[in-house]
């Protein structure tokens, strides 16, 4: 497996076999524009370079505490071109979340009614095309979002997290894997 590196790297991570444990950055974000009239681009992205098309995967566990805390997964072009999908923590409640961004961020939610142990992710991407799918038991899995992305070759792929308005909080993604056909 290529190298991975961070873009915007925490102060604290560790990194053993299956399991990166991460406390997350105080007063991080990825979010482009839209609505709030901001531009953030310093959350915490662990990642490699693929090209083509791709499955990556990965199980979250997160101790998520403040308004908008979020973990997950991305695939980057650049600031102005990108994916974020995964747990993001809304007025006490977990929501399964994609933020899709060329140029300006949109933002989608699935709320959690109880909030889960932990969440497995799956994006695929074919093409221009990106297939985020989510599941609360690492089994069965659904489709949170089918969205455009880019048509670029080569995109940054890997774990995404951030803690806009909190102090950070501690994140462990477990079994992250990227496949190619």
């Amino acid at each position: 497996m290529t190298q991975m590196q961070w873009y915007n790297e925490p102060l604290i991570w560790n990194e053993q076999a299956e399991f990166v444990d991460v406390k997350v950055g105080t007063n991080t974000d990825f979010w482009q524009k839209t609505h709030y009239n901001f531009v953030r681009d310093n959350g915490n992205f662990y990642y490699q370079e693929i090209q083509g098309n791709f499955t990556a995967e990965v199980k979250i566990i997160g101790q998520y505490q403040a308004l908008y805390d979020q973990a997950g997964l991305m695939i980057r072009e650049n600031e102005n071109t990108w994916l974020k999908c995964g747990i993001e923590y809304v007025e006490g409640v977990q929501n399964v979340s994609a933020v899709v961004t060329r140029d300006y961020s949109d933002w989608s939610v699935v709320p959690l009614s109880q909030p889960p142990v932990a969440l497995w992710l799956r994006v695929q991407r074919c093409s221009e095309t990106v297939e985020v799918q989510y599941s609360l038991d690492g089994n069965n899995y659904q489709m949170l979002r089918l969205a455009y992305l880019t048509h670029g070759e080569t995109v940054q792929v890997g774990l995404m997290c951030a803690s806009p308005q909190g102090e950070g909080f501690s994140v462990t993604f477990e079994s992250f894997k990227i496949m190619q056909p």
